[in-house]
């Protein structure tokens, strides 16, 4: 998004102003232009990153994230996951393993959104950010979705196979 012609605009108001309070008004208007644009385009950042956080709110568990690229904003929007089709079933389903993806599921679609505060050594973060971009995700939505994969996993794990070296086993790649 150019904020250019936002910027452009506010100094044009300026001037219009400035011209009615005469000459020594209208050369204190041109002298404060230039550092007023670097304010301006901040003010408008901050504005957009407020709105893009309360459109965040309401498209849980999707998100928009506001990039800055330049001097312009640019918008990423990730929606959310596309609801699996409901199919009845006739029988009720006994086994545990069957009800746990289902109960993961139901927590994910409520909407609701939890925040934390995630410390990530730099060599990670940049690794996570270059996970992220290739894959045209925000780093958050990708944190969600790595951190998703990983429960899932861990719940559909053979209890059987948990033992004594547990901590020594590790997953690396990328499963969607």
């Amino acid at each position: 998004m150019d904020l250019t012609p936002y910027v452009d605009n506010l100094r044009h108001e300026l001037a219009v102003a400035a011209d009615a309070g005469g000459e020594e008004a209208r050369a204190l208007a041109e002298r404060l232009t230039a550092p007023l644009e670097s304010a301006t385009r901040l003010t408008l950042l901050n504005a957009l990153s407020a709105a893009m956080g309360e459109v965040t709110r309401e498209l849980a568990p999707g998100s928009v994230d506001v990039r800055l690229r330049g001097l312009d904003p640019e918008f990423v929007v990730t929606p959310p996951p596309a609801a699996e089709p409901f199919e009845e079933t006739r029988a009720p389903t006994t086994a545990p393993a069957a009800t746990a993806p289902l109960a993961a599921h139901s927590e994910a679609d409520d909407g609701s959104m939890a925040r934390i505060n995630f410390r990530l050594p730099a060599h990670l973060k940049s690794r996570a950010e270059n996970a992220a971009t290739a894959e045209g995700l925000s780093v958050n939505a990708w944190l969600v979705r790595a951190v998703s994969t990983a429960l899932d996993g861990r719940e559909r794990a053979d209890p059987s196979s948990r033992g004594k070296d547990m901590g020594s086993r590790g997953f690396t790649g990328w499963v969607r």
